[in-house]
């Protein structure tokens, strides 16, 4: 036994402190990893969409309606069916509903007490007492572990839990009980939920979704370029707080910054009013489903334009003292031809839709005019002083990361940078090229600079790959040859709009591509899988978003409405449970409020992706292999104790 074990078993010791204790947990530790492993839950792409990523939370994917089938059968009827699912996922909603049209409230609260208690039965049955116990609401857990607890000496079982019910309703605990259970359903059913990027931007509630995840029992995040972006906005970087309120302006959510962060735009505001209230904004229109009136529509396309022309400035200053980023071709303030109204790109000049730039200085334009500065510093304070902001950003450092290996399976939003013989693509960084693994990791290293480091030197370099991360053509979770916000807003042509995508997505159904990068982070074997989101799978056109005969899967599917037109459905969403993988296909989400009143559950249908010949285990997990070096350890402390090297404490 060498010097690292014997420190192991001396703090080991400390916390079982005898041949029983140890003896115990092993015991228990041993009949653990005999148990199903967990359902884990993979969402994508979210893109502020709160009331589906709300609801597909609460569904599971179908997770639950799935458990109410296998417990009831034919035994209740399908609309007794629906109504159970919708107070499971919206219990205090359904209730209000209930306690106005229901003639018997004391028979419907029997009825729905007993069903969702047979429930918790089912969905708890692949879990240790312990991990139940851990996960009871406080207020509730000695009636829940009684009622969901066999009691073989009681002769008459009916009698007894019937009176727990009974007593519930009698004195008026019905509803909060039911709302408890409900939420413990939820809760039991995904045990680990993976988000694989793309929380934040287009849609109008990341606030909403940062506050889910940060009370979710058990989660981790993989950045998308989208969250990188507003990561890089909390540590005050500008050309990444130029981008975020950039496409808040464009989408239609400035209100997201304004009321759901508490972030003052007045500055902005006042600027743009000044500075381009007589300019030409047509080309900066707001592209929003909600209606806007006259005057907001009017200061918010001024806005736009101003946080805009900021973003190119700020952009070209990073490229500018970037060299090493190769990104030259997206300094196009420079390119610009006033008089003609043109703007040459590469070898070619292009007719502008709009050129009248008042705060563009021509002979210096990535010059911050001195109104601009003091915005952006007014803006910069805002965003580091944002506590709500800052206590999610901290959450995604804690949390997240640029990839994940978990239970044999890659996770990571965007793709692996990749030259077209199938090579791994090759990216400087200060001075150093990275490629494959090596390239993830040190962006991730420099990511958690940007946002915690001392020096300010070191922070500003940081801050700088972040917002590389977000728009960089060797970033992974951009895999793009460039972002076209220039062309996209001024130009006609389409050619100049298009976006080449990584030579990772040609190549995703080869096996040799897929071998090889699994194989770089160090995973072998047909049971690997790579999952990843970031590019929207156009179901409406026949693409599938099963790779490489189900080793690669995209499951981006168009969450945000501003894709759906695209994609023809509404996002993917992968379920990975004891017996196999499955990916759900999710149908437009109408609203939280008609899958409530009209009981209509968010339509999906799903494909197997893979059939476990043999079910896993909590053995087979990464979770298993950890139990499995904590029974090693106790048992060399078992016979330490035997032996006499270490005592028992008395």
């Amino acid at each position: 036994m060498d010097e690292r074990d014997r420190k192991v078993l001396k703090v080991l010791a400390k916390q079982y402190r005898s041949i029983a204790a140890a003896s115990t947990e092993i015991i228990n530790l041993q009949s653990i990893m005999n148990l199903p492993k967990g359902t884990e839950h993979f969402l994508t792409d979210i893109h502020g969409e709160y009331e589906q990523f709300n609801h597909v939370l609460k569904n599971g994917s179908g997770s639950v309606r799935r458990k109410i089938d296998e417990e009831f059968g034919n035994t209740i009827s399908n609309r007794d069916k629906k109504s159970l699912a919708t107070l499971i996922y919206y219990p205090e909603e359904k209730l209000e509903i209930v306690k106005k049209e229901e003639d018997n409230l004391e028979d419907w609260y029997k009825i729905s007490l007993h069903r969702l208690v047979q429930i918790i039965k089912r969905v708890s049955s692949k879990y240790t007492r312990s991990k139940v116990r851990k996960a009871l609401p406080k207020d509730f857990a000695y009636v829940i572990e009684e009622l969901i607890t066999e009691k073989e000496e009681i002769h008459d079982k009916e009698a007894y839990y019937n009176e727990i019910i009974h007593t519930i309703i009698r004195i008026g605990r019905a509803p909060q009980f039911i709302v408890a259970l409900s939420e413990l359903i939820q809760c039991l059913v995904i045990d680990h939920l993976h988000i694989v990027g793309d929380i934040f931007d287009r849609g109008p509630g990341p606030h909403i979704i940062m506050d889910t995840l940060c009370a979710y029992h058990s989660v981790d995040v993989q950045w998308g370029n989208h969250d990188m972006v507003w990561m890089g906005a909390a540590s005050g970087h500008p050309a990444c707080i130029a981008n975020v309120i950039r496409l808040a302006a464009r989408y239609g959510n400035l209100d997201t910054l304004e009321d759901g962060y508490g972030i003052n735009l007045l500055p902005l505001a006042t600027f743009a009013m000044d500075a381009y209230g007589d300019a030409d904004c047509n080309v900066f229109a707001i592209s929003s489903v909600r209606d806007y009136n006259g005057n907001d529509l009017s200061i918010d396309t001024k806005m736009h334009k101003a946080i805009a022309v900021l973003q190119f400035k700020l952009e070209g200053q990073v490229i500018l003292r970037h060299p090493e980023f190769h990104m030259e071709d997206r300094l196009l303030l420079d390119k610009i031809n006033y008089d003609r109204k043109t703007v040459r790109i590469g070898e070619k000049e292009y007719g502008m839709w709009d050129v009248d730039f008042p705060t563009v200085d021509p002979e210096n334009p990535y010059a911050l005019s001195e109104e601009e500065e003091k915005v952006m510093a007014r803006l910069q304070q805002a965003f580091m002083q944002c506590e709500k902001l800052q206590r999610h950003v901290r959450f995604l450092y804690a949390k997240g990361s640029l990839y994940k290996i978990y239970n044999g399976n890659l996770l990571y939003h965007g793709c692996m940078p990749m030259n077209e013989d199938g090579s791994f693509t090759s990216v400087e960084i200060y001075g150093k090229e990275y490629r494959g693994k090596a390239l993830y990791d040190i962006l991730e290293h420099y990511a958690r600079r940007g946002y915690y480091a001392k020096e300010e030197e070191e922070r500003i370099a940081g801050q700088d790959i972040m917002w590389y991360i977000w728009t960089g053509r060797g970033s992974p979770v951009f895999g793009k040859d460039k972002m076209a916000t220039f062309e996209r807003y001024f130009l006609e042509e389409k050619e100049t709009h298009q976006e080449r995508k990584n030579s990772y997505y040609q190549l995703l159904e080869k096996e040799e591509t897929v071998d090889h990068i699994l194989k770089e982070f160090g995973l072998h074997g047909q049971d690997s899988h790579i999952v990843n989101g970031h590019v929207p799978v156009e179901q409406i056109h026949g693409e599938s978003p099963i790779k490489c005969g189900g080793r690669l899967l995209i499951i981006d599917g168009g969450f945000s409405r501003a894709y759906q037109k695209k994609t023809g459905i509404a996002g993917y969403t992968l379920v990975c449970n004891s017996r196999g993988m499955r990916l759900v296909a999710h149908e437009p989400f109408e609203s939280s409020r008609a899958a409530i009143v009209n009981e209509s559950d968010l339509f999906s249908h799903s494909i197997d992706v893979e059939t476990y010949l043999k079910r896993k285990l909590v053995a087979d997990t990464d979770v298993g292999r950890e139990i499995q070096e904590n029974i090693y350890y106790l048992e060399e402390l078992l016979e330490a104790y035997r032996n006499g090297m270490i005592m028992e404490a008395e």
